[in-house]
Parts: structure tokens; sequence; C-alpha cells
């Protein structure tokens, strides 16, 4: 979600706080803002909207400072307006704030009983006016953010600056990010490493609770309990090139045609082809005794552990459990003694999840967490890290982290079975064949992207859409509807193709579109039953399958799409491609915001 950028500079810093708001654009927003601190105090400029509307104010209105914060709001506290957009000042303190601070009505209210006039609808402003009160009564900056810190309740990460002291910032976070960045003579404070990417390749990641004094000089880190802690300095390995869009239209689509690559990328560290062997991290003895899974995840997260319960519980013959995270720790689940609960995450970050992992760690869960941050909140707090390599997803709507996901869980799988003595040397063998096959096989389905295009004008018009499939494509078809309605706002439904007689064929008529998954194999016949039955109403049916299986359906479907012939076990993986390729083309022709839709944001990190 909101994105925050400081920078303590040698010069004016203006413009590369603004380069690093460009860099957290992919997270979402609706408004943004700077404020830098120079020889005349503080100069702030906000606009709501885009960020060019904010770099349209600066050129009509510099800024200049060697100092400064900047941020990317996305609403939660207040509607989106340039009044609340951050950062927000009082007196002399400038704050910028992601996340929700939950008890801050009560803090409102007492300090307007106190006289305070608030400006804005934020609860960030409660803040601005917590510190200020503490530095009027006479207390230096880091003693008032110090007594301000354990009054603030929910999830936040927070960057301060200080009309009086152009040489300090000050950060701090609890349930959200913050990285800290070295530079010569310089320091910054960064939502992630890829804020900072084209400022410094030296980060620390601030641990939950911690909170950071920055001078040019020197950095100091302190802990919940105000004592001062050493956070290890790493090498982010990140470049701005990597937010860049290349030749493609969308970052969206680049992404979904970087999907061969970072999906091999990811393979190579979970395969060894030559010896046909699934190589996780993971000693097969700390799997053999596992009885039970449990996914946790969100959105599409969520459907790509809806397809790793076929795998597990086909292949490694175990009993899962699979939950959304912000209803896991509500319904109090029961955890048998010596279960695997695996976490699933792009940004490893997201609130509902990585409390719904620390309730689970509470009950004496083994943690796995499957994540593209290898640095982030709960990659560090997991006993199984099994990290993806996607690279930077700008995108909001998850395209090539959903596949690499994919990847990763059906190698989870495989080795799992082979743990509890349920896979062959042979059947192993099998399964990583056609797992190297996936990446050229999404490449085949790549290939269909102009006969994709030509099916947008078909969807654009509808209202509604309907996605069906059975078995892993049941999942599919959620994560199509998902994909639909995200970044083309169409009202889009998901089904198992065999519940549409229990209900939804209700809705079927002339004017709802219906996309089929239909790939050949052992569900291949009773898919197109139902679809059968949707054409009898008058459904118009898009059928996305193979050659055998088009032959095999016969006429009468509005269009189809031939695939690539696969195996069972990668399907899920090569028909991510055209429901992917559809949503995009189909937002393009209704001229949606692709890559940042509206009321979303990249990584949810409050619940």
């Amino acid at each position: 979600m909101c994105g925050i950028v400081g920078i303590l500079g040698r010069g004016e810093v203006a413009a590369r706080l603004v380069a690093g708001l460009r860099r957290l654009e992919y997270r979402g927003y609706d408004s943004a803002g700077i404020c830098l601190v120079g020889s005349d105090g503080f100069v702030r400029r906000r606009a709501e909207g885009k960020l060019a509307n904010l770099e349209a104010r600066l050129a009509a209105e510099p800024a200049h400072g060697a100092s400064g914060i900047a941020h990317t709001r996305w609403a939660t506290h207040g509607r989106p307006s340039e009044v609340n957009a951050h950062p927000h000042i009082v007196g002399d303190v400038a704050v910028v704030h992601n996340g929700i601070i939950e008890n801050f009505r009560p803090l409102r209210e007492a300090l307007e009983a106190e006289g305070r006039v608030f400006t804005s609808e934020t609860d960030t402003e409660v803040i601005a006016h917590l510190v200020a009160r503490e530095l009027e009564r006479g207390h230096p900056p880091v003693a008032a953010v110090q007594a301000v810190l354990p009054q603030l309740h929910g999830a936040f990460a927070l960057a301060l600056l200080f009309r009086n002291e152009p040489d300090l910032l000050i950060g701090a976070r609890l349930g959200a990010p913050l990285t800290v960045g070295f530079g010569d003579g310089e320091a910054y404070l960064g939502s992630d490493a890829l804020a900072l990417a084209d400022l410094t390749q030296e980060v620390s990641y601030l641990e939950d609770g911690d909170w950071v004094i920055l001078r040019r000089g020197a950095v100091e880190i302190r802990d919940r309990e105000n004592r001062p802690v050493t956070r290890p300095r790493i090498r982010s390995g990140l470049s701005g090139a990597l937010v860049e869009k290349g030749n493609y239209r969308h970052f969206m689509l680049k992404e979904i045609h970087e999907q061969p690559l970072v999906v091999a990328q990811t393979l190579q560290s979970y395969l060894k082809p030559l010896d046909g062997q699934v190589a996780l991290p993971i000693p097969d003895a700390r799997l053999e005794n596992v009885g039970r899974v449990t996914i946790v995840a969100c959105g599409t997260s969520f459907y790509a552990g809806m397809v790793a319960r076929y795998w597990l519980e086909r292949f490694a013959r175990v009993a899962v459990d699979i939950d959304v995270a912000s209803e896991f720790r509500y319904r109090e689940p029961v955890l048998e003694p010596g279960g695997l609960a695996l976490f699933i995450s792009q940004s490893g970050e997201t609130a509902d999840t990585l409390a719904a992992l620390r309730h689970a760690r509470a009950e004496g869960q083994t943690i796995a967490a499957v994540v593209n941050v290898p640095t982030s909140s709960m990659a560090r707090e997991a006993d199984i890290l099994l990290p993806t390599h996607a690279g930077p997803e700008i995108g909001v709507a998850s395209t090539k982290a959903f596949t690499c996901q994919l990847a990763v869980l059906a190698a989870l799988a495989a080795n799992l079975a082979r743990a509890r003595g349920r896979l062959s040397r042979e059947e192993e063998r099998e399964i990583v064949t056609h797992l190297a096959e996936a990446p050229a096989a999404m490449n085949a389905a790549l290939a269909l992207d102009p006969a994709i295009a030509a099916l947008a004008p078909l969807v654009a018009p509808a209202r509604d859409v309907l996605y069906l499939g059975r078995g892993p494509d049941y999942p599919m078809a959620l994560e199509g509807a998902l994909k639909l309605k995200e970044i083309s706002y169409i009202h889009a439904e998901g089904y198992a193709a065999g519940e549409m007689k229990h209900g939804p064929i209700a809705l079927i008529d002339e004017a709802v579109p219906v996309i089929v998954l239909a790939p050949s194999g052992p569900l291949f016949e009773k898919t197109v039953s139902n679809m059968q039955e949707v054409r009898a109403r008058g459904g118009k049916v898009i059928l996305i399958s193979d050659r055998e299986g088009l032959a095999a359906a016969g006429d009468g479907c509005l269009a189809t799409l031939e695939m690539p012939r696969t195996h069972p076990l990668i399907a899920p993986l090569v028909y991510a491609v055209p429901v992917q390729l559809l949503a995009y083309h189909v937002a393009v022709a209704k001229g949606t915001d692709v890559d940042q839709p509206r009321n979303l944001a990249k990584s949810v990190t409050v619940e």
C-alpha cells in the first residue's frame, strides 16, 4: 500500500524523493506529497491523484532543501484529497505514515479536548500532534518520539522530519516494513529496498518494533524496549532498471511475458533435472512425520494455495486445510501438534497473513513461507523459507509472482511426497521432467497473445462474466475472475463447473460470456458436459483447451483458444497465461488503469 521515502542528502533532494516515489507507484496510491526542510523551514507540496500531479505542482512551485520525506498514500482514514495527503505538519514536525493507528479516535478526542485543532480526517495527523506536543513541552525530537511510540496501537511505518534539526530523520516500524539505507555522507529511509534502489545498495531491514535515528554521519537503531541494537547491513542487489517497462505498454504485460524466464529461474532452485530429483532446502527427515498441512494466504496467493492442495493430497497423501488469512485466527482453528503451516505471500508483509503466521507459531506449528521477498517479515520468521524468484512485480494485479508460487508449491508437494514415502524414484523423476517442461509450455501459450487480444471485444461489453473449471482448473477459474475484476472492473465469478447446476446457471443468458478452462485429461469430459448445459441455455462460451479438447468439444462456442498440450501437473502454470492476458486485453479495451487499478494496493499491510 502506501509508500515512504526519506533522504538526508548533501544537496537538493526534491527530484530524488519524487524518483523514489516513482519506484513505489506499483503499490497503488491515490495522492502524493513531499516535505523538505531548508533555511526557511518546512516546504511542503501535495497533490491528489497520480504522481504526475505532484510533479506538475513542483514544476510550478519548486521546493528546495537537502533533507526531506515523501509519501504515496492509499486512503484508509479519510477520503483521497490534498488535505488528507501526507506529509502532515504540526508545529515543528512533519510525518509520513504507512498503516493504521487503531486507537487514533480516543487519542484524537483527548487532543481536541486540550484545544488542539485538526486539519485532516486522517489517523496520521494524531501522530504529528502527539510529537508536536512533546516538542512544545521542551523535549528534544528523539525523546519526543520515544514518548509517543508506546501510545500508538496498530500497524505502522513512520518517517519524521524536524523543522529545527535538518540533520535528523527518525523512522519507526510496527507491523509495516521499513528499510534503512546508507550512503556516502547521506542516509535514507524507504518502505522497501526497491524504493532506495537508485540511492544505495547498502541497507538494513528494521525488525518489528524497531525505531531508528538517522543523521548524515551516524545511524542508531533501537528496539521496542529502547535498547540500542545492530541490524545486519546487506547489499540489496536491486536496481532502478527493474521498474522499467522496456518496450511494453504496461508493467503487467511485461510481467506476464517474463513468466517463462522467472518460472525457470525459480525451478532451478528446487529441481535437479539431470538427477530427476526435487531438491528443496528441507531434509526429508523434517517432513516425514507431517500429518496435516494448513495453508493460509490472501487473494491470488490463496488460489495458488488451492492448487497446491490438489497436489499435496494427490502426491503426498497428506490432509490439507486452507483458509483465507483474514478469517484464519477468528475461527479458532484446531491445529494438530507436528503440523506444517504454509503461508504464501508475494510481499511477505501482508498483515493478515503475517498475523496468522504468528498465531500458528504460537500453536506449535512448523512454519513454511513461500514469498517473493527473502528479506521480508514472513521470510525472517519462518522455519522453512521457500523463496520464489519472480523479481520485483510492479503491476498491482499479480501475474509472475503467482506462477512462481505455483512452481515452488509443486516442488514442495513432490518433496513432501518423497519424504513421506509416497513417491517412487521413477515417479519423482517424472514429476521433475514435467515441471522442467513448464517454461517452454508457458512460452508457447504467450505466442497466443494476438489471438487472445482478438477475444477482448467479445468480453469487454459484458457486465458479468463467469469462469468454469474442475480440479486444479477450478482455482484457476477463480484466479481468472479475480484478474478480470481487478483491472477491468467487470463483475466476474469463478465456479467449479459441476456447481453450475446448483444455482449459478440461473445467471446464464446471451449477455454473459462464460470462460471455460478445460485442458484434455481425466476431468475433461465432465467439464465439457457442464459447458453443454451452459450452451443449451444460450450462454456464450469461450473455450480454452488444447487441440484434442477442442476437437472433442464440438462446435457451438462463441470462440475457442487452442493451448499447447500439457501434462495435468503443469496445466495450472500454463493456463494462467491466457486468463491473465484476457484480463489485460479487456482492461486495455475498456481504457482502465491496468497497472494501478482503482482502490487496490500491491501490498496490504493493514488488517
